[in-house]
């Protein structure tokens, strides 16, 4: 992804959870289809593609992470809840110092709402599959339910995330413990499929990134992976590397991909360049080159949407380290991350990604299985409050920190925190504006609400940041 933009495609491969949670998570999702579809649901390495984008290092400091590493240990896995399968909190929400998971992510836990087949994600997820199936005569094994609760090795370790690279900060990234995060891409996964002999396979599933407040990011998104493994016979007959058989294979998937899918809507869509620029029916495309720590060359494709180019996935040939390690000495992969949201949006004209999680039946109502690309009729028509705060900033300030905050107290009511002024006067001092954009999809918020909000807002500022309100 440009480094404009969002990382929000990802590989991830973590570790199946205990067989306890399977079954728990069979019981709530027979509970859920069975009481309450209608309840609904969030990847760049930031925002919600599929692989994360890295842009280069910048200076990482050592009090990013906790000191005294403790030794990762698989999460004890309780109850059910309505709405899906949930940790207890006490495994996830701790006060500890190494821990900053809040309640407003911890709600989102097990919600799962890429298996829910009448939702937009699921159904665009079923009808990824359907494409795979069919192409691939159905030579790739599917993962939906793998613990989005990981070790740091399975999250940055294994697909060769340095050391000192920013992804892993306590600004970017949610951990349970020093050795424990939520995963930041479904790529957590990946190294212990591959040591399990698995050389196809797409993996699905929520993933979780601290970010900004807007429109189309959110902390909590949908990725999917995909993975194919080539043996040297497959590459050695055409007459290129395998890196190069590997790349061109990858590129026409993922076209015919975008084909399937869009061409769903519109019989007569058809792929052609225009100044580089590939156009499938009223969609534009693009490739961009860009970098992964775990594949090279790697690469995005962008679509044009809301006037202007929105990353949607993200893919590469596999570094022969990776495959190295999980018992792959002579083979070739290449894979590929999506962001189900983001591709949703477009697919199903959805302006806003906090309507995935809403349980509002005048947007759930809309959606039934196996309907891919039905429009979107929107429903709320309730105008926006503005709130701005200026404040003086400190070293240790992050916007990200910010945002955890507003969205802490306002949740989902908050559409929007932006930066619309900010100067530095003669002592060095620097002080920043911020407008908060308030709004609810579904009903009118009082004067006397918002207020009360954006006081609550100011003073959990004010202490948790250690600013100085202006």
């Amino acid at each position: 992804m440009s480094s404009t933009v969002h990382l929000s495609l990802g590989f991830s491969f973590h570790q199946r959870c205990s067989s306890f949670f399977q079954q728990s998570v069979a019981m709530a999702l027979s509970l859920v289809h069975s009481t309450l579809f209608s309840k609904t649901s969030q990847l760049f390495l930031h925002t919600k593609t599929g692989f994360s984008h890295f842009s280069s290092s910048i200076p990482f400091s050592s009090s990013a992470l906790p000191s005294n590493p403790k030794t990762w240990r698989r999460p004890v896995i309780s109850a059910l809840e309505l709405g899906g399968v949930k940790i207890a909190r006490d495994d996830v929400v701790r006060d500890d110092p190494t821990n900053n998971v809040p309640d407003t992510i911890f709600s989102k836990l097990g919600l799962q709402l890429h298996r829910r087949d009448q939702h937009p994600l699921g159904i665009l997820k079923n009808t990824i599959y359907d494409y795979f199936d069919t192409n691939y005569s159905n030579k790739f094994d599917k993962f939906d339910e793998l613990c989005p609760i990981v070790s740091v090795k399975q999250n940055f370790d294994d697909v060769l995330v340095p050391a000192d690279h920013v992804s892993r900060s306590y600004n970017d990234t949610y951990y349970v413990d020093s050795q424990t995060v939520l995963r930041c891409h479904t790529s957590a996964h990946q190294a212990e499929l591959l040591r399990k002999g698995h050389t196809h396979f797409l993996v699905t599933g929520d993933v979780y990134r601290r970010d900004s407040i807007d429109s189309t990011h959110y902390p909590v998104f949908h990725q999917m992976e995909g993975f194919r493994v080539f043996s040297p016979d497959e590459w050695e007959a055409s007459g290129v590397d395998g890196t190069s058989f590997a790349a061109e294979d990858l590129k026409k998937c993922l076209e015919g991909l975008a084909t399937h899918l869009f061409a769903l809507e519109d019989k007569s869509i058809r792929l052609l360049y225009v100044d580089s620029v590939k156009i499938s029916g009223a969609v534009e495309m693009r490739w961009v080159d860009t970098y992964f720590p775990f594949t090279n060359p790697s690469f995005e494709l962008e679509i044009y949407f809301q006037e202007k180019w929105l990353e949607v996935l993200g893919c590469g040939v596999t570094e022969q380290e990776i495959l190295k390690r999980n018992g792959k000495l002579n083979n070739v992969a290449w894979a590929f991350g999506l962001g189900l949201e983001r591709l949703a949006m477009v697919l199903f004209d959805i302006p806003d990604i906090r309507l995935f999680w809403s349980n509002d039946e005048r947007f759930t109502s809309q959606f039934s299985k196996g309907q891919l690309g039905i429009k979107f009729k929107t429903f709320s028509k309730y105008p926006p409050c503005y709130k701005d705060m200026s404040f003086w900033i400190n070293e240790s300030f992050t916007e990200n920190n910010l945002c955890e905050v507003v969205r802490g107290i306002a949740g989902d009511l908050v559409e929007e925190v932006s930066l619309i002024d900010n100067f530095t006067n003669k002592k060095g001092m620097t002080s920043h504006c911020y407008r908060i954009a308030y709004r609810s999809m579904e009903r009118s918020l009082t004067d006397e609400e918002i207020n009360g909000l954006q006081m609550s807002v100011r003073e959990q500022v004010q202490s948790k940041l250690n600013v100085v309100l202006r």
